[in-house]
């Protein structure tokens, strides 16, 4: 057995999907931190033991949520980026800004 065919290629490594019921958990314990949250307000709080609450109830668990999915980016985002390919957008002269302040 050769090295090449004992490594596995990136795109092997990367395409393992969560397990459905890890997700599925992850996915109920963020809305029902979430819920939590929103509906009891000493959950609002902060505990000396554990810090702010609204980070561990909902914070963690989304974080948890977007790992188990892939971290994927937001798509506008991505979108905007690859839209704006130009220059750097150029200010107007000083006379041309003052005449549209006055007008406004």
């Amino acid at each position: 057995m050769n090295a090449r065919s004992s490594r596995r290629r990136t795109a092997e490594r990367v395409s393992h999907r969560a397990d459905p019921r890890v997700l599925r958990s992850v996915q109920q314990l963020a809305l029902a931190g979430l819920a939590l949250v929103l509906v009891w307000p000493a959950a609002r709080g902060s505990s000396a033991w554990l810090g702010w609450l609204p980070l561990w109830l909902v914070g963690m668990p989304l974080a948890a949520w977007w790992a188990l999915l892939g971290c994927p980016l937001p798509v506008r985002a991505l979108a905007r980026r690859l839209r704006r390919q130009g220059g750097q957008v150029r200010r107007l002269p000083t006379r041309a800004r003052r005449a549209r302040a006055a007008t406004a």
